[in-house]
């Protein structure tokens, strides 16, 4: 499932086409995605401005001139194809090339900016909903999400609070949303591998008994932001389902440390581990059992 950095990606990809355009058309190819397409969808967006593009976690969202918000979420295999004149562009892309059946185009956006927006979804797994915009904080998509990583207020102390107390595994409780959000498999391992963590250690290790931030609380907090941002500067990793709007590929898989890399040695410099694979709550987890405490 695209993380944070893809969503990102997907994001600037769709601006230009979205934001400040109306929706001149919009055909709804089937009644649902994962679950069904809101009543009266094509008629409660034709018409209405997209005045701005927002990443929420793993959820975009258009913030429209009629109060609404558009939440869209790409599930495992969804993916947008901006069509603009003879350019046929995908916003955030993965590694092995999408069949472009058309059949899994399910839903099209005709924007005044001029573009097409195409969302295809061979999975299914992708979701359309609206809500209102004054109702947005209070909807089951959204209540529940923690900070984002790269915010300002996302630092030491809050990623401590949130650990304190906690027996569960420092993987784990990364992976949790209400804890942080937009985080996946590709990238807590990343993170944890920058900051010389092992997966394996008590979330509550990073609070002290006052609760507040340990060294490694501030050690991860700095990797978890470094790794996302190297992410979205190369525009996401692409491993399977993921496109970018422009139909290029995201690099950042060719920058992993760890993640999918069991076997090879650990990059860090001057250490003499192995990249090693473990299951933790039925994902695959890659770090080195050396370096990473």
């Amino acid at each position: 499932m695209p993380e944070l950095p893809e969503v990102e990606t997907v994001r600037r990809g769709l601006a230009p086409a979205m934001e400040g355009a109306r929706f001149l058309d919009v055909e709804a190819r089937r009644p649902d995605l994962r679950w069904p397409l809101p009543p009266q969808f094509a008629r409660r967006l034709v018409g209405t401005a997209v005045t701005s593009l927002r990443r929420r976690g793993k959820y975009l969202l258009a913030d429209l001139g009629s109060g609404d918000t558009l939440i869209m979420h790409l599930g495992m295999s969804g993916s947008f194809r901006v069509v603009d004149g003879a350019a046929d562009l995908r916003p955030g892309a993965f590694h092995h090339r999408r069949a472009k059946d058309a059949v899994h185009d399910h839903v099209v956006f005709a924007m005044s900016s001029g573009a097409t927006v195409i969302f295809n979804d061979p999975r299914r797994f992708g979701f359309m909903l609206l809500a209102g915009r004054d109702e947005l904080a209070a909807h089951p998509t959204m209540r529940e999400i923690g900070p984002e990583p790269l915010d300002e207020d996302f630092d030491a102390a809050r990623l401590a609070r949130a650990c304190n107390r906690k027996a569960a595994s420092l993987k784990a409780v990364l992976l949790d949303q209400k804890v942080v959000a937009g985080l996946g498999n590709i990238y807590v391992c990343e993170a944890l591998n920058r900051a010389g963590l092992s997966p394996r250690r008590k979330a509550s290790t990073l609070a002290m008994r006052d609760g507040g931030p340990t060294p490694r609380a501030r050690a991860l907090v700095a990797a978890i932001k470094s790794v996302l941002a190297d992410a979205i500067e190369a525009g996401g990793s692409s491993l399977r389902d993921h496109r970018r709007t422009d139909g290029d590929l995201g690099y950042f898989q060719h920058s992993f440390r760890v993640y999918d890399r069991a076997g090879d040695k650990c990059p860090r410099s001057g250490c003499t581990g192995v990249v090693r694979r473990l299951v933790q709550n039925g994902r695959s987890t890659f770090f080195c059992p050396v370096c990473q405490k």
